[in-house]
């Protein structure tokens, strides 16, 4: 029986991170079955929403989730500026 593996890319060098991640796993000899989440700050930026109620139920039914990096990503708006005088 495989193991389902949810994975989260992020953001940066995130998904290459993970896709070596899931390389090792294989290596090993693992059974693993794998679905891709869009979860970084980049869909965030473009779409305004990260985590849905839905993909978080979702998320839950795995056995694992493998998470790569993620940015802080804050709207322009919100970000704070500094000023020198």
């Amino acid at each position: 029986m495989a193991h389902r593996i949810a994975v989260i890319g992020g953001d940066g060098i995130g998904p290459e991170v993970t896709a070596e991640a899931l390389k090792v796993i294989r290596a090993t000899g693992v059974h693993i079955d794998t679905t891709d989440y869009d979860l970084g700050g980049a869909r965030y930026l473009r779409d305004g929403e990260i985590l849905s109620d839905a993909t978080l139920d979702e998320l839950r039914t795995f056995d694992a989730i493998l998470l790569g990096a993620r940015s802080s990503v804050q709207p322009l708006a919100t970000r704070s500026r500094t000023t020198s005088s």
